[in-house]
């Protein structure tokens, strides 16, 4: 059973997310902009790593989110 996350949780999950869009978009600039083919797929390759990374973690806070109070706790 889910345990609802704690804030600091959802910072982390937060910070995590925003890096691994950085490095998607990173990686991405840096597959256009190498002539070498083998490190563009590399790097290709590594866009897709960080996308599932930045999905499983989206997924989980979807997950959570039923658990999350509708209302201000008091």
């Amino acid at each position: 059973m889910l345990q609802p996350i704690s804030g600091k949780e959802l910072e982390y999950i937060a910070d995590s997310m925003s890096n691994e869009d950085l490095l998607m978009k990173q990686c991405a600039c840096a597959a256009t902009s190498i002539s070498d083919a083998g490190l563009s797929q590399l790097l290709s390759n590594m866009v897709k790593t960080h996308q599932q990374n930045y999905t499983t973690l989206m997924n989980s806070l979807n997950q959570h989110q039923q658990l999350a109070p509708t209302a201000p706790q008091n």
